[in-house]
């Protein structure tokens, strides 16, 4: 017979799924379900979910994948849900307006990027990767309803943001009442013994205990994790917001990205970003209320977030083309090289910046220009008016870090 894994003692255990935590509930159920594991040999069984709403994970997924590698450490099993189903209807979480709906085939390509990225961080020994359309998409119309009257409209009010949009007559759609069904059912499909997510979540995964106790299954521990501010130090990390820090962005990119941070947040990046030991970030906290230069810190933290995705020697050549256009303010030692064919003598700023790959569309360019954020070899753009005329070659940055030398063909 196999050897049964040899579990930490629930006390050990306990100390590290506790580290960051907001929020263990209920802990006693926990510590029973922790030590009938030591006594039996099974692992427990850890949910998360994560909707592929956006091709790309971000810092802000880390904080509650790092816990996942954490319950990997110990012994236990990951069961990461690929929300492929769930993303149809949107999660409405924090949201103070419906979601858009994305179509079948957006979901499909992000879903696809998100299982390589997982495994930045994750085991994959001990992950399970599962997609919740296996079990979400069979359900018939009768078992939606089936499913729909284990709760009440009065209990899904309870939600904060539902509460308040409805106190301000904004619209909820009857969907939306189905996202934390389906979540909860997921937890129902995989038996989860214990699930994870940030702490706009909450109601999420309480909900999905009730549902499981529904269906007969013991209920699951929720653990909340804090949530990381963006770029911007207001609102929480996220793509929608673009204020993100991608785990597969380029090297300069995620540098740059980080120095860009409120000094007021370095300390929770050190902490949550970079999971550091206690002791590194007291350090961190002692140097800047002594008054050390937080860039220094800043500095540190950047280098730091780029070796761990993309190696130290990526670290250091983004530090140097930061210094080198944020410092000495010199022109990267590579750009681009894009060659842009004009239909006439003339093309708009706007349609350049489209065709050379620096804007997703000509209204994004106008945009841009409008912000301040386009200058062309040195000049900053103010007239989104403006047009190239043909033959001319120039460097057109936008924004702090992109650019690219634009040969205007005609």
């Amino acid at each position: 017979m196999p050897e049964k894994p040899a579990f930490p003692p629930v006390t050990e255990q306990l100390a590290v799924i506790r580290r960051h935590a907001v929020d263990l509930l209920p802990e006693e159920e926990l510590v029973a379900k922790l030590e009938r594991s030591r006594k039996t040999g099974a692992p427990l069984t850890v949910k998360l979910g994560f909707d592929p709403t956006r091709p790309d994970l971000h810092l802000g997924h880390t904080v509650t994948l790092r816990k996942l590698r954490d319950f990997q450490r110990l012994g236990h099993t990951v069961a990461f849900v690929v929300g492929d189903f769930t993303a149809l209807i949107g999660d409405p979480s924090g949201r103070s307006a419906t979601r858009p709906a994305l179509s079948r085939d957006e979901i499909e390509a992000n879903a696809r990027t998100f299982a390589n990225q997982v495994f930045r961080i994750l085991d994959r020994e001990r992950t399970v990767i599962r997609y919740n359309s296996e079990w979400l998409g069979p359900m018939t119309f009768e078992d939606v309803l089936r499913l729909a009257s284990r709760y009440t409209v009065a209990r899904m009010l309870e939600r904060d943001d539902f509460q308040k949009r409805y106190a301000e007559g904004s619209a909820i759609s009857i969907h939306e009442f189905l996202y934390p069904l389906a979540q909860g059912y997921d937890s129902v499909a995989l038996e989860a013994d214990v699930e994870l997510g940030g702490t706009d979540q909450k109601f999420n995964l309480l909900v999905a205990r009730d549902i499981q106790r529904e269906y007969g299954i013991e209920p699951q521990v929720i653990l909340t994790l804090p949530l990381l501010e963006g770029t911007d130090g207001r609102q929480k990390m996220s793509k929608s917001y673009d204020n993100w820090i991608g785990l597969t962005e380029p090297p300069a990119e995620m540098y740059g990205k980080t120095m860009s941070i409120p000094d007021e947040l370095i300390v929770k990046y050190w902490r949550l970003g970079l999971d550091a030991a206690e002791a590194e970030v007291a350090e961190v906290e002692r140097a800047l209320a002594a008054g050390e230069n937080p860039r220094d810190w800043k500095r540190r933290l950047a280098r730091g977030l780029v070796a761990e995705y993309h190696g130290g020697e990526e670290a250091r050549a983004a530090e140097s083309h930061f210094d080198r256009l944020f410092v000495r303010h010199d022109l990267p030692e590579e750009i681009p090289e894009v060659t842009v064919r004009l239909d006439g003598e003339v093309a708009p700023i706007a349609w350049v910046l489209r065709e050379a790959g620096l804007a997703s569309s000509t209204s994004e360019g106008r945009r841009l220009v409008e912000q301040g954020g386009v200058s062309v070899d040195g000049e900053r753009v103010a007239d989104p008016n403006l047009s190239l005329a043909a033959g001319r070659t120039a460097v057109v940055q936008v924004g702090k870090r992109r650019f690219a030398r634009v040969t205007l063909a005609g």
